[in-house]
């Protein structure tokens, strides 16, 4: 092990920790109030409650799998749920405490950076959702902290550790086989370049991707369905973002204020301080991937575990002005983070309110008592189908609670799962319209009002089998 001669600051343990603290702590009392699901999370609920495997068409399985093993230790329970989601966010607090420290900074920095990645809008909220955006941005601060780290003491069994995160973080999103790309790329051209021919350093590399393996070759098995979900994704954007110019901006803003103003200072450091040289390929990556990711349209969340790194160089940036005599003055700082923190809170009460609507809940309520309403032996040929992955999701996801058998649909992920069982012919569809589905079947009839412009419709008189049907059905995208 050589260290490069550089000292570091003692980890600013009290502050860092303390507002990782309050961040836990806040984040258990979202999730407490928010007693219903988020989509996406009762999407892995569904996954892992009936359909757990090395991957899906649109995630790979550990989000999924921790909510089985949630699922398994206290059934039902949303807390126990998200507990993962909260123990990931408060985490990435002290992570991006010590990637400030590895930069140079000195307590106060690191505690300015720690309350700024606790700032983040992101972050607020989803933070206690357990998702597979939720658990990633601190995957990837983990990925960046053990870079700077080995920077600094060039102890090479950091690599074989950074090959096993980025094989986890795999295992989470894919997304982070693009971060790694162009890493390599900004590594060459900005250095260390004697990072690359490290043994070990290829050695974690095949590490990580023996760990994802298993859902590689699931992607492999079923076609790539991941890779047809770039352009769903970009199809999506007009309706959720406001298309390219929205996501360019909620890319930052996600960021929060505190970490808009102190990343935005320190991308410029990274770029141009001499200071910074040895971190210029950080600066680099996020510009890359920023372009990237505003060009194919994609989630404006993806760049939400980069934030860290551009504010702890902003961090130490103005560490250098208060070491120089040419501090901000106060007046302006403590507005500044009491503005930052209450936007901040605000997005987590506006995130507790959503999780306490009652739709999810409302629909497979609705549902079961159509489902139980039906003749027994007419019941026991019937499937539930949802029109979108989201309306099987919500009926999955309270199953437990209303009797209902697992719910299906050629939606997403649920249209790359097993299909119906061929000796159930009826089909109790949930959605506005049976559409495509309708032609499979002689009759299709409403039943019901499920609500949110849902209705139940039964669908009898089936023509082909269920094996025939899928494939042809299947969607990627959500009408």
């Amino acid at each position: 092990m050589v260290d490069d001669g550089r000292s570091v600051s003692p980890f600013a343990a009290r502050g860092v920790l303390g507002i990782a603290g309050v961040v836990a702590l806040l984040h258990c009392v979202a999730m407490a109030f928010g007693t219903s699901y988020w989509f996406d999370e009762v999407y892995m609920l569904a996954i892992g409650r009936y359909h757990l495997d090395w991957g899906s068409a649109d995630q790979p399985p550990l989000a999924p799998a921790l909510a089985a093993l949630a699922d398994v230790i206290a059934p039902g329970s949303v807390i126990a749920l998200r507990l993962p989601a909260v123990l990931a966010t408060a985490g990435a607090v002290v992570v991006a405490g010590l990637i400030a420290r590895e930069l140079g900074c000195d307590g106060r920095a690191q505690v300015f950076t720690a309350a700024a990645q606790a700032t983040g809008l992101w972050e607020n909220l989803v933070g206690h959702w357990l998702t597979p955006y939720t658990l990633e941005p601190l995957q990837w601060m983990l990925l960046v902290w053990l870079l700077i780290r080995w920077q600094r003491v060039r102890d090479d069994r950091l690599l074989l550790v950074l090959g096993v995160v980025i094989g986890i973080a795999a295992m989470t999103k894919f997304q982070v086989m693009l971060l790694c790309l162009v890493l390599l790329v900004s590594l060459a051209i900005c250095g260390p370049r004697d990072l690359l021919r490290r043994p070990l350093f290829w050695a974690g590399a095949v590490l990580a991707a023996l760990i994802a393996a298993p859902t590689l070759i699931w992607q492999h098995l079923h076609g790539w369905p991941q890779l047809r979900m770039t352009p769903v994704v970009a199809g999506e954007a007009e309706a959720l973002y406001g298309g390219r110019p929205g996501i360019s901006v909620q890319l930052l803003v996600f960021a929060g204020l505190a970490g808009l103003v102190l990343g935005s200072y320190g991308l410029f450091r990274l770029l141009r301080a001499d200071e910074m040289r040895p971190y210029r390929y950080l600066g680099m990556t996020f510009v890359v991937l920023y372009v990237v990711f505003v060009a194919t349209a994609g989630r404006p969340y993806y760049l939400a575990g980069l934030y860290a790194p551009l504010v702890a160089a902003g961090a130490l940036g103005l560490q250098r002005r208060r070491e120089a005599g040419r501090a901000p003055r106060r007046w302006l700082v403590w507005p500044a983070w009491l503005t930052a923190t209450a936007v901040a809170v605000g997005l987590l009460v506006t995130s507790v309110s959503i999780a306490r609507s009652d739709v999810a809940e409302n629909i497979a309520r609705r549902t079961a008592d159509v489902y139980h309403g039906l003749p027994a032996a007419q019941r026991d040929r019937t499937v539930i189908i949802g029109e979108s992955y989201i309306t099987a999701a919500f009926i999955d996801g309270y199953s437990q609670r209303y009797a209902l058998p697992q719910a299906y649909s050629a939606n997403r992920s649920y249209g790359y799962f097993a299909p119906p069982p061929a000796d159930h012919d009826i089909a109790l569809y949930v959605g506005s319209d049976p559409g495509a589905l309708h032609e499979y079947f002689t009759d299709a009839r409403q039943v019901a009002d499920i609500g949110d412009d849902m209705h139940a419709y039964l669908l009898t008189g089936q023509r082909q089998s269920w094996e025939s049907i899928w494939p042809k059905v299947r969607t990627l995208t959500v009408s």
